[in-house]
């Protein structure tokens, strides 16, 4: 007997069954329901039970990863991050701050005037205050007179530009500054001036 034969031959009574992932198969009728699925609301002749899952059943797709994907429909994953992005998060601030220029004001306290600021060269020891990065770095440093030219600036009158530079340990890394200090821009709401901080070596 061809296997078409037994097919059309087959009068067992089929139940239509589904499983918690919303899959669905048969089952003998007369047979106790295999560990894990439920019957459905139909049994009958194999074909009729096969055309009705093929009625019912059009996203084979498992019920875990059909609410998956639809989770991720509603919130997609962010972009991966650009190669700048990355480097930049795996930097220091150290590295970050020795990289360039960047805008930073004279931090003086109480008093932000030429004056204080000429009393503080004086005394070999400015303040600076970073105002780009989070919360404001500040950092103090040792003048270094050598590498410093303060002949530009008119201190009297608070016009011109002084250069300074000096040695600082910024997160226990030695670091050398330098700074062009615009006069000019004391007593009013900001007095940036462009720095760059050169890395030196390990403390």
């Amino acid at each position: 007997m061809s296997w078409i034969d037994s097919e059309k031959k087959d009068s067992t009574i089929y139940t239509i069954v589904v499983n918690h992932e919303e899959q669905y198969s048969i089952w003998p009728d007369y047979k106790a329901l295999p560990l894990g699925w439920q019957q459905a609301v139909k049994t009958g002749l194999k074909t009729e039970c096969l055309s009705y899952i093929k009625e019912v059943w059009r996203d084979m797709r498992p019920l875990s990863l059909r609410k998956k994907m639809e989770e991720l429909d509603k919130n997609p994953p962010l972009p991966p991050p650009s190669p700048d992005r990355v480097a930049l998060c795996e930097k220091s601030l150290v590295e970050r701050l020795c990289e360039g220029e960047h805008v930073v004001k004279v931090a003086l306290e109480p008093e932000k005037t030429v004056t204080k600021f000429k009393e503080a060269l004086d005394r070999d020891y400015v303040h600076i205050k970073f105002t780009e990065t989070k919360g404001g770095t500040e950092l103090g440093f040792q003048v270094d007179r050598g590498g410093s030219d303060f002949s530009a600036g008119d201190f009297e009158n608070g016009n011109g530009i002084v250069h300074v530079e000096g040695n600082a340990t910024f997160d226990y890394v030695r670091v050398k500054c330098a700074a062009d200090i615009d006069l000019s821009t004391f007593g009013r709401e900001r007095h940036l001036t462009n720095l760059h901080c050169t890395e030196a070596s390990p403390v």
